[in-house]
């Protein structure tokens, strides 16, 4: 993140305000706008009027809000103008018209892949599973947009849209885990009174990043603010990091993420054809994926136990197996020690033909920067869709939404090398020195309001948050067995960002409308 001086910052947000003294110009100057507008757009054959808003509201760090006022007034702190796009149904009684509040991760990432590609009134068309073609790209009616079930309001984290942070702590008071979440709480309760949703159904929606953020926002509100929430939506989740697939060197003594990756390497060898013996049906691969995930936790999780001690014929049993699951050769496998990394994995399975398999969509795939290098070096899908959604969303914020402002819209801070993992769970004392996990933070919630439900969505190609890992963790939730029954899951033909595939977007949009009117407590 680019740091940015008190009147520097000021003449971007507020133009003419010219060269202030520092100590009164982020309080003055990060002034909430709003941009509103009017629209329609068509959902299962039905036309729904709409309001938007494209605005911006201030936080302040949990350090300034706690401070007496006189501390406040003396000593100048860290602020975020954090912006945001709102869409209201015209019509409709507020007590009874959910609202939902989404975000994308990063962390330091904007919301516009969840608004441009899924939810959105608009949808930017790109390629299944291939680079999108330069611009001009193409925007259209989204029949899958969430507007006929809830009104949306798509936040930007801190420092990213037409957000700013500014201060000489800006990046310590916003760039981390328990800051972050206590931003976006108090953007939320602002949001209710701002536009009078206090008494309305509400829901979290997080993608990526956006899940633990999630996790831990929803303790905030439910058990410091005392706001119950119907639901909480996850897509693409990672909750515990020390079970990412892709941050195995740092811990060697942690085997799980090999073994929840391992359904994730199977069914992406078998999108490319890449599975030895008998081809798997389309209809048949939930249950092949189930199998993989059965000898994963067991005959593989035994294996990798063992460690040094494991006797060379069982390590070559457990090697032709893998490579039956992953199409892996047995003699990569046992160099590697049964141990594949993802960024080994993706490097690996396509570069027999010079291709480097994607991370957030392993359907997609792209030239290997260096053939001979031991891990994938960039991700083929981000790279083939970044730039529709960013031009996309530049164009339809000015052309439809109203916005007349001078602020560049800014897709990412670049402030994920500042992040602060650290966290701090419920019931500890102090932040705690070890991978984030925010399992607790959501047991926590759930256990406060036995009636919030959680619904977890995966993409089975997914290489970065693997579907399997969220799986695993909602299952070891420490939560009494009776609040079990209020978590459900769905899992997609598509990857990190399910909606990317439009088949898994229809799918994503009924059962996220199903989950949102089965909790919403409208009669």
């Amino acid at each position: 993140m680019k740091r940015f001086a008190y009147a520097a910052l000021a003449a971007l947000l507020i133009p003419g305000a010219g060269m202030l003294a520092a100590s009164a110009a982020a309080p003055a100057l990060l002034k909430p706008m709003d941009y509103v507008s009017s629209g329609h757009v068509r959902i299962n054959g039905h036309s729904i009027d709409y309001k938007s808003v494209v605005g911006t509201l201030i936080v302040h760090p949990k350090s300034y809000d706690d401070a007496p006022q006189e501390k406040k007034n003396d000593n100048p702190t860290a602020v975020s103008s954090m912006s945001y796009v709102a869409y209201f149904k015209k019509g409709a009684n507020p007590s009874r018209r959910p609202i939902t509040f989404l975000y994308n991760g990063g962390p330091g990432s904007a919301t516009i892949w969840l608004h441009m590609g899924a939810f959105g009134p608009v949808r930017v068309v790109t390629a299944d599973h291939t680079h999108t073609p330069a611009a001009p790209y193409q925007l259209v009616n989204n029949d899958e947009s969430l507007l006929d079930a809830s009104d949306l309001v798509f936040v930007d984290a801190p420092g990213t849209g037409f957000g700013r942070v500014a201060g000489k702590n800006a990046k310590k008071d916003f760039y981390g885990t328990d800051v972050d979440a206590y931003a976006f709480s108090r953007f939320i309760i602002q949001f209710l009174s701002k536009y009078n949703r206090w008494n309305s159904p509400k829901y979290l929606f997080g993608e990526s990043y956006g899940t633990p953020r999630s996790a831990a926002l929803i303790n905030i509100l439910e058990n410091d603010d005392d706001i119950d929430f119907n639901g909480v939506i996850l897509l693409s989740q990672i909750l515990d990091y020390s079970d990412s697939i892709d941050l195995t060197k740092g811990n060697p003594g942690n085997d799980r993420p090999f073994e929840l990756a391992l359904p994730s390497y199977a069914a992406v060898a078998w999108y490319h054809h890449k599975l030895p013996g008998a081809p798997v049906a389309e209809k048949d691969l939930p249950a092949f994926l189930n199998r993989v995930a059965h000898y994963a936790m067991t005959t593989y999780a035994i294996a990798l136990n063992r460690g040094t001690s494991l006797d060379p014929q069982t390590k070559l049993e457990v090697a032709k197996q893998l490579h039956m699951y992953t199409g892996l050769p047995v003699s990569y496998l046992l160099r590697a020690n049964l141990r594949v990394n993802g960024g080994q994995f993706r490097q690996e399975l396509q570069i027999d033909n010079d291709l480097t398999t994607g991370r957030l969509d392993a359907r997609f795939s792209g030239p290997a920067m260096d053939p001979l290098s031991e891990f994938a070096e960039y991700d083929p899908q981000s790279a083939a869709i970044s730039s529709a959604y960013v031009a996309a969303f530049n164009s339809y914020v000015r052309q439809k939404l109203g916005y007349t402002g001078t602020v560049a819209y800014k897709p990412d801070a670049g402030n994920i090398r500042h992040w602060n993992f650290l966290h701090q769970p419920p019931g500890m004392p102090f932040k705690k020195t070890q991978a984030l996990n925010v399992m607790p933070d959501l047991a926590d919630a759930m256990k406060a309001n036995p009636n919030l439900h959680v619904m977890v969505n995966g993409g089975y190609f997914d290489l970065a948050t693997v579907y399997y890992q969220g799986w695993y963790e909602m299952h070891h939730l420490s939560i009494p067995q009776s609040l079990t029954k209020n978590i459900e899951y769905h899992y997609y033909m598509s990857g990190h960002m399910v909606y990317v595939h439009v088949p898994s977007l229809v799918h994503l949009h009924d059962n996220v409308v199903a989950f949102i009117r089965a909790t919403d407590n409208v009669k």
